[in-house]
């Protein structure tokens, strides 16, 4: 494991992220018009097809300037990197409190808009792809950490449900800004919703994804930028103190009854004491 100190003065990495920020930087936002509204490619979906180039996982021949135990120390300084957005919001949040507080219901009913992964992603996998209890864990949530823990818990990483809910989390790590800054464009210049709405629905409790989708709304509608971060922050925060019991009460049995109903007959993994 790396410890702080060669993670602090691992040349390379850093070197990489300096080279990526001014690259992404100076190609700048692009404004991409798409019939109903337009994308905005943002600086951040650049470091992101960047970072990618740069991977060895990804790209075998990177592996000349960018080794594993650069890979492996750049995973926890994703945490440090975003802190000062966060405390960004923080700051935010407490000078729009009336604001929020106007929100009022919505704020805390937008908590139900997660339960659409049932909804949409559930059908799909198991009517669809076939899935087996895979899809239990795969879509009765966004596939968080607080996500990951009750499958955990509940069933063990091992299971149909553990391997379900960690590919979703792995896919959604890779993939996840960068579809959630597309998204947030796309939909912001639509004008189908509301942006106050849109920006409820950048907490997810994923602070990288949060990030991505507020910053595209912000760009988006820049008079508006306030109420946005502060919307978005303070769903996100919601939605780490309730979202985990919305999880473990609404979501995941109404997601075991309807594997009951449409999916295969086979029991779960902890009635055959895994």
């Amino acid at each position: 494991m790396n410890s702080a100190k060669d993670i602090l003065l691992d040349w390379r990495l850093h070197a990489s992220v300096l080279i990526i920020t001014i690259i992404s930087e100076l190609i700048g936002v692009i404004k991409v018009p798409i019939g109903i509204g337009s994308i905005l490619l943002l600086p951040l979906l650049y470091a992101f097809v960047l970072g990618l180039l740069i991977n060895p996982n990804v790209v075998r021949r990177a592996g000349a300037w960018m080794g594993q135990r650069e890979v492996r120390a750049a995973s926890p300084l994703i945490v440090i990197a975003i802190m000062p957005f966060i405390a960004k919001f923080g700051t935010i949040i407490g000078p729009s409190m009336e604001r929020i507080i106007d929100a009022g219901p919505a704020l805390i009913l937008q908590e139900l808009g997660n339960l659409g992964t049932i909804v949409l992603a559930f059908p799909i996998a198991v009517l669809v792809l076939g899935m087996g209890r895979e899809a239990i864990g795969a879509s009765f949530s966004v596939a968080r950490e607080p996500n990951i823990a009750i499958i955990a818990d509940k069933y063990g990483l091992k299971s149909p449900e553990g391997a379900g809910v960690m590919g979703v989390y792995v896919i959604g790590t890779l993939f996840g800004t960068f579809i959630f800054a597309i998204l947030a464009s796309l939909l912001a210049t639509s004008g189908l919703f509301s942006i106050e709405a849109l920006a409820m629905a950048c907490g997810i409790g994923s602070g990288s994804m949060m990030a991505a989708c507020s910053g595209a709304l912000a760009h988006a509608v820049p008079d508006m930028e306030e109420t946005i971060l502060a919307l978005a922050g303070a769903s996100n925060v919601l939605t780490y103190a309730t979202g985990l019991y919305l999880c473990i009460f609404v979501a995941l049995p109404v997601t075991e009854k309807l594997y009951a109903l449409l999916g295969r007959k086979t029991p779960a993994t902890s009635e055959l004491g895994e």
